[in-house]
């Protein structure tokens, strides 16, 4: 099977790299973020406001056991490469060529957004309340969408290292620029045990990744709030949500898969 050699992974590695730096601090607008939330706070009915506790309590089992969120591999394997690669051990797999794996998860990350965007249209006939609704229904896509991209790289989301990975994919979305370098710098020694443990207790709590998450994308659905008119506003912030998490989730796994082949290349010199 023909695999990248180490002048063509170092290239892209340059482009990785690029891509964080250009990463920008957006603290204005994750302050303004947290009013839309704050305003559900005051207007909307406890029974909502007990749906969404109970889809995030849920979703908490996921860095454990992955709960009912994980995803088709076979699926995902036989939908977006270009020949079937279901048949393939994960070893197998993880020996693909980069660019094959970077056009699976592109042809994944066009597909999710479009029901994404289905999902934030439908939402957003009720404004407010049906946006209550839509938040935990946005996670569990989101989530869905990285365990799909880590596939397409080759890794396993049945893992738990794969599962704290995930979660570090989804708060690098939501975090400011100190927050983005941290997270960074812990998933580029990810593969070092040792330094994975350390991850694990940094998390802090699944609940509050989800709840920071929540409010990160409260500003981007101000105006999903005014019932009819959220069906527009919805459609296209759902969209972009999914398409800017998946933009991360490539980036991130493309970068480790990178340096894991590096390291191999290092290792039979």
């Amino acid at each position: 099977m023909e695999t990248d050699s180490k002048a063509e992974l170092n290239v892209l590695l340059d482009e990785i790299e690029k891509w964080e730096h250009e990463q920008k601090d957006l603290w204005f607008w994750e302050k303004i973020g947290r009013l839309p939330f704050a305003i559900l706070d005051k207007v909307t009915p406890r029974f909502i406001h007990n749906k969404i506790g109970q889809a995030i309590d849920e979703l908490g089992s996921f860095i454990q056991s992955g709960g009912k969120y994980f995803i088709d591999e076979k699926h995902v394997l036989k939908q977006y490469f270009e020949e079937d690669m279901s048949l393939l051990s994960i070893e197998q797999r993880a020996s693909l060529k980069i660019k094959s794996m970077d056009q699976a998860a592109t042809k994944l990350s066009e597909a999710r957004s479009k029901l994404a965007m289905v999902q934030g249209g439908t939402t957003g006939i009720g404004g407010i309340f049906t946006l209550a609704i839509d938040v935990p229904l946005l996670l569990s896509l989101t989530l869905k969408t990285i365990q799909e991209i880590a596939v397409c790289y080759g890794y396993d989301p049945h893992e738990k290292q794969e599962r704290i990975f995930i979660v570090k994919c989804l708060q690098f979305t939501s975090s400011d620029i100190v927050g983005k370098k941290a997270i960074l710098e812990e998933l580029s020694v990810f593969h070092n045990k040792c330094e994975n443990t350390q991850m694990i207790s940094q998390l802090q709590g699944w609940r509050e990744v989800l709840m920071t998450y929540r409010d990160n994308i409260g500003w981007k659905k101000l105006f999903q709030m005014i019932p009819v008119a959220g069906i527009l506003f919805g459609a296209y912030v759902n969209k972009s949500v999914i398409l800017d998490t998946a933009e991360v989730a490539i980036m991130l796994y493309r970068k480790r898969r990178i340096l894991d082949r590096i390291e191999l290349h290092l290792g039979t010199e």
